[in-house]
């Protein structure tokens, strides 16, 4: 294997774990950052086995364990008549397999203090806003006219909203998602749950989840993650109407959500998620590569944003161990994971109007079709793989 001078851009999920891979197999990595301290933006996720085998092979799996509360079941019901929409069991896969609900901040530091400890060079303040690629390797254009050296390869991990994708091979149009959801990290409370991703829905407009994220580092207090959808061209109204009355329909829906609605004194204490969906058909172009949410983007209704970012930095960094040449591992990159990528992006786009959309329709086939369609016994193994993220 040959060593490289390597450029990662984005210290989130994606570019975390890229810079231990690719720094413990003996690159030269030097990490950028937009903001002046790298901070995890979002609340709580559910880490899934794949993700999980991602950290097993950092070495991490242990110190997330301890932070994180173990999901065995994702359970929606509907908030009106009370029918069972989801019931998706790991168990359906193995005995020995489930989900980690986790904190994004208690990732997000389980992955950079591994970093700090690695060594890796940290620049921060510094927002890439394009690539020069020459015959002596790839310069990054930073925002305030700053410019890096030449490195071997960039690795573009900074978001859905990258400036960077029209250097891929081909880019990909972003479009906006009329749902997002408005998130919140709270003090977990009984009630729910405490090993169950729990949702209530009235039809496809409304979802309120409850998703026990374990603990942040250096604390006792288990938390919640508590989401509800939301159209962000909608959220000013949402606002000028009042906070009671928001709170009010939500306990109407969902009355175990009062002492979760307790801890929301302010509209500060929700942050408004937006979300959109693109796939770059191929994840590279001439000295970079794209990896997370850069190469690829949608609504968090599968769970498989973290961990998708997690395997692009391996494919990635097994590419780059298994090729000499750096156009030769790129291709590679591409090979490994444009199946996968392509499963999951496809199976989200067509998945999400069932459960954040305007329609009738459809919310009326997932609750009296779909779902009693999903109790039998081969559905409950192949939802589960799906959910998995090893379909």
């Amino acid at each position: 294997m040959a060593a490289h001078d390597i450029a990662i851009l984005g210290a989130g999920i994606a570019g975390l774990a890229a810079a231990l891979l690719l720094k413990r197999a003996g690159h030269r990595v030097t990490l950028f950052d937009q903001f002046e301290a790298p901070r995890p933006l979002g609340s709580g996720l559910i880490l899934q086995p794949t993700g999980q085998a991602v950290m097993r092979r950092l070495g991490l799996d242990a110190r997330i364990g301890d932070l994180a509360a173990p999901i065995h079941r994702l359970h929606g019901v509907d908030a009106v008549s009370g029918r069972v929409v989801l019931d998706v069991r790991y168990a359906a896969l193995s005995a020995n397999r489930f989900g980690l609900g986790v904190h994004r901040g208690a990732l997000f530091s389980t992955l950079f203090e591994a970093v700090l400890a690695e060594g890796v060079p940290l620049e921060t303040g510094m927002r890439a806003v394009d690539l020069d690629p020459g015959a002596s390797g790839v310069a990054v254009a930073f925002a305030g006219g700053g410019r890096s050296a030449r490195f071997d390869l960039a690795i573009d991990a900074s978001g859905a909203r990258s400036t960077l994708t029209g250097r891929a091979a081909r880019k990909a149009k972003f479009r906006e998602l009329d749902y997002g959801a408005l998130w919140a990290s709270l003090d977990w409370r009984e009630g729910f749950a405490i090993d169950a991703l729990s949702q209530r829905y009235q039809r496809a407009s409304v979802m309120i989840g409850v998703l026990p994220i374990g603990r942040l580092p250096a604390e006792t207090q288990d938390q919640a993650a508590f989401f509800w959808s939301v159209k962000p061209a909608e959220h000013a109204a949402l606002i000028a109407a009042g906070l009671d009355p928001w709170k009010q329909r939500v306990a109407g829906l969902w009355p175990q959500t009062g002492p979760l609605l307790d801890q929301i004194d302010d509209w500060d204490r929700l942050t408004l998620a937006r979300y959109g969906h693109h796939t770059l058909a191929v994840p590279a172009g001439r000295g970079i590569a794209f990896i997370g949410d850069s190469a690829h983007s949608t609504s968090p209704q599968l769970g498989q944003g973290a961990n998708m970012a997690l395997l692009d930095a391996a494919a990635l960094a097994d590419s780059l161990e298994a090729y000499r040449e750096i156009d030769q591992a790129l291709e590679d990159y591409v090979r490994r994971r444009r199946l996968h990528v392509r499963l999951y992006q496809t199976l989200s786009y067509l998945l999400t109007p069932f459960y954040q959309s305007d329609s009738h329709v459809l919310p009326f086939l997932r609750d009296r079709v779909v779902a009693p369609a999903s109790r039998l016994p081969p559905a409950q193994r192949i939802l589960a793989a799906m959910v998995a993220g090893s379909w």
